[in-house]
């Protein structure tokens, strides 16, 4: 049996613009990406702690060093600059490997959305 599992958090980084007129997706900066073990074009779930919405979409890499976190296309509709989320990816995995499994949690300065 497999099951879904948290894989990666990015705790809490605020959103730096929100463009409508795009194809889609979340535009993070390369170091987030890395930092959290997450991959171009994978999907993500964003929470938006000022509205509670959450929404999926996949990702996109940004400048790095850049503390970009960009909701395109439709997700701007979700958002607003300004606005602090938390985006978090999973995996799936049998049960005897979720139990040992360790997620990767980034806490980046949210004023910034740079690693400390």
């Amino acid at each position: 049996m497999q099951i879904e599992v948290l894989k990666s958090k990015i705790h809490r980084v605020t959103v730096t613009d929100a463009e409508l007129n795009y194809i889609g997706s979340i535009t993070l900066d390369k170091q987030l990406i890395e930092a959290a073990n997450i991959i171009v074009g994978e999907k993500v779930q964003v929470v938006n702690i000022n509205n509670g919405e959450r929404l999926e979409t996949y990702v996109i890499e940004g400048e790095s060093g850049s503390g970009e976190v960009t909701l395109n296309g439709p997700a701007a509709r979700k958002v607003q600059k300004g606005d602090v989320v938390i985006i978090i990816s999973y995996a799936q995995m049998d049960i005897q490997a979720a139990k040992s499994f360790k997620p990767t949690l980034v806490f980046p300065n949210e004023k910034n959305n740079l690693l400390q």
